[in-house]
């Protein structure tokens, strides 16, 4: 990581639901125009993790900072101002039936800000042929779409207000290889061209190593290990080892036998 101060940081984060720890001391820096990609396996904690930093879950211990401020606790005005800094491209895409594909990725700029509906149209058309999309799929329906195409409004829609920070949610599941390989390097163009800073989580290996600076794993709601990309393969680290190469074996394994009751 570099000396710079963080655009996001994490410090100590917990979260927990009832009985179960989901969060159990997350400390996690994102430098300032650069991409984080957060691996691991499924009920880790990676979605949980991103909803305390979008202040969707309220973590019971542990703070958020972005830009140096602290979030944790933050609402009202200040949080809209805070949310203004983010955008999100959700999982499934998330996008609304009953909107046109502009409305759609104009739907924060008319909604949250308030935009006048003609200019919030413009700057849909215009962030629509961003990610490849020409000014007549604007107004289709996303079930009219592919799924490569309504990743793409989604994507749209993420930088429509030009966030200073962008957040992917699995941003290739459900893609073909050669699909997730198109946006994969539409993020990459994006995301350079605003200068935004990003953290993603996936348990895709090939769209991670491609769209990240740096890697974390999380694992049982700690991160056991983050660096350069570049050293991925050189981790040191038996978890993180077992994961990126799909081994069945491993001490993931032995975790998940040792939660399985007896036969």
């Amino acid at each position: 990581m570099t000396d710079e101060a963080p655009k996001l940081e994490l410090r100590g984060v917990r979260k927990t639901f009832g009985s179960k720890k989901v969060l159990q001391g997350v400390d996690l820096k994102v430098p300032r125009g650069k991409s984080l990609v957060v691996i691991g396996g499924s009920g880790t904690g990676k979605s949980v993790m991103i909803k305390c930093v979008l202040g969707l879950l309220h973590p019971e211990e542990g703070s958020i900072l972005v830009d140096g401020q602290e979030t944790v606790g933050v609402d009202g005005k200040e949080r809209d101002r805070l949310m203004r800094k983010f955008g999100m491209l959700f999982q499934g895409g998330a996008l609304f039936d009953s909107l046109k594909v502009w409305e759609n990725v104009a739907f924060g700029l008319m909604q949250g800000r308030g935009m006048d509906r003609k200019e919030a149209q413009n700057i849909a058309i215009e962030k629509l042929d961003a990610v490849g999309l020409d000014a007549a799929v604007g107004n289709l329906f996303p079930a009219e779409l592919s799924g490569g195409m309504q990743k793409r409004v989604g994507l749209a829609r993420a930088i429509a207000a030009n966030p200073e920070i962008i957040f992917f949610d699995e941003p290739t599941t459900g893609l073909d290889p050669i699909m997730a390989d198109v946006i994969n390097d539409l993020i990459i163009k994006t995301v350079r061209g605003l200068g935004a800073t990003t953290l993603s989580i996936t348990h895709d290996m090939a769209s991670a190593r491609k769209i990240a600076d740096y890697v974390a794993m999380i694992y049982k709601g700690r991160i056991i290990w983050q660096g350069p990309v570049a050293e991925l393969d050189r981790s040191g680290n038996e978890y993180v080892e077992q994961f990126i190469h799909g081994r069945a074996e491993g001490p993931i394994t032995d975790d998940v036998r040792e939660a399985r009751p007896a036969a």
